[in-house]
């Protein structure tokens, strides 16, 4: 009964481009931009309860992201220069992105190039950022991979596993020639049946998000260490899943493919930085100007005293404590003569001093300000 309401495998869409007039969408490309907006905005909200200031995230993306893109690009055609600088390639097709093709270790390594140049001008450490960063990064990983099955690509051997992918012969609708890209399946007859190793990696990475959320609240990672944990849980599962794809691939060492050596030298690097990096969150944004002694609004007081057990609650209700006391302050105030809450303040000399000195007298020496 029931596998007669449900198909026998997984089918694949029976094409991946649309023309809307002149302009081809593709579903590739769509599946990777909505990965982006998506770890924008989670990003900006773990980053936010982290003590930054809103806005900053889309600030750092503007770099990020474009480096990104182009180091995903330069790692794909590195590692699989033979299709486009071996004999028979097509050298100019390098810059083709839209017809799929991205590496993750390029664009994590280039895009933490921008995220640093970005991080830099706003003055937020690389490392907080990066770790607001980790479950929305792998998130728009996982998001990407659907692109892959619209693509008919990245998958693995023949198998009868009742989750096996249909694979569908795709031509062009105008010539007849095959066309797996950007054709389209007049015919749902399967030409094979594979492991879809496209949807094992979304859905490790899923999990891998979960998991990076669940040990930073529970551990309260800082200096980079949440970022290394999605690397490690990452990787891990990279590994294998590599093993099981039979795409073409560079080979190494005999008949390894790269991208297993990579993930096995990458996730070592990621275990050892978790095991040698330690101390608590770094301190920045609103927490670091609120953060004197005596200050009830400071992260340590309000950690110990109002503690939800939820680390970002936690900083959330700070940032928003921050945000009073600064409504609160006398400089906030029409006409008020009190401190600023900004600390450089605290040297600015009053508007009219004569004015200051009939009201207030006996004044105090303009030197008192500053002892």
């Amino acid at each position: 009964m029931l596998a007669a309401v449900l198909p026998t495998y997984l089918p694949s869409p029976p094409q991946g481009v649309w023309e809307l007039g002149p302009v081809p969408l593709r579903a590739y490309a769509l599946c990777i931009i909505a990965g982006i907006v998506v770890a924008i905005l989670w990003t900006e909200r773990r980053f936010v309860a982290r003590g930054g200031e809103p806005g900053t995230v889309t600030d750092i993306a503007v770099y990020a992201v474009p480096f990104g893109l182009i180091g995903g690009r330069l790692y794909h055609v590195a590692t699989d220069w033979p299709t486009y600088f071996g004999p028979g390639g097509n050298p100019i097709a390098a810059l083709f992105i839209w017809q799929g093709g991205l590496g993750i270790w390029g664009a994590i390594a280039l895009g933490g190039v921008g995220a640093w140049i970005g991080c830099r001008r706003r003055g937020v450490p690389l490392t907080a950022f990066a770790d607001a960063a980790a479950p929305g990064i792998v998130t728009a990983q996982a998001i990407g991979r659907l692109g892959n099955w619209f693509n008919q690509e990245l998958y693995g051997a023949p198998t009868t596993l009742p989750w096996g992918l249909e694979i569908y012969r795709r031509i062009d609708p105008v010539t007849g020639a095959p066309d797996n890209l950007t054709g389209i399946a007049v015919d749902t007859t399967p030409i094979a049946i594979v492991q879809p190793t496209f949807l094992y990696e979304l859905l490790w990475n899923l999990a891998v998000a979960a998991l990076v959320v669940w040990a930073d609240r529970r551990f309260q990672l800082a200096h980079g260490r949440a970022f290394a944990l999605y690397v490690a849980g990452y990787t891990a599962g990279r590994f294998v899943i590599e093993l099981l794809r039979t795409d073409p691939a560079t080979r190494v060492f005999g008949d390894v493919r790269i991208n297993v050596v990579v993930s096995a030298v990458v996730f070592l690097g990621a275990v050892f930085y978790l095991w040698w990096v330690r101390g608590p969150r770094e301190v920045f944004g609103r927490d670091a100007a609120g953060s004197g002694d005596g200050d009830p609004g400071t992260p340590a007081s309000v950690a110990s005293t109002n503690s939800t057990g939820d680390p970002d609650e936690d900083q959330r209700a700070r940032n928003e404590a921050s945000v009073r006391r600064d409504e609160r302050s006398p400089a906030a105030e029409p006409g008020g003569k009190g401190g600023s809450a900004n600390s450089s303040s605290v040297d600015a000399a009053p508007a009219d001093p004569e004015q200051e000195r009939e009201e207030d007298a006996p004044a105090e020496p303009p030197s008192a300000a500053k002892s």
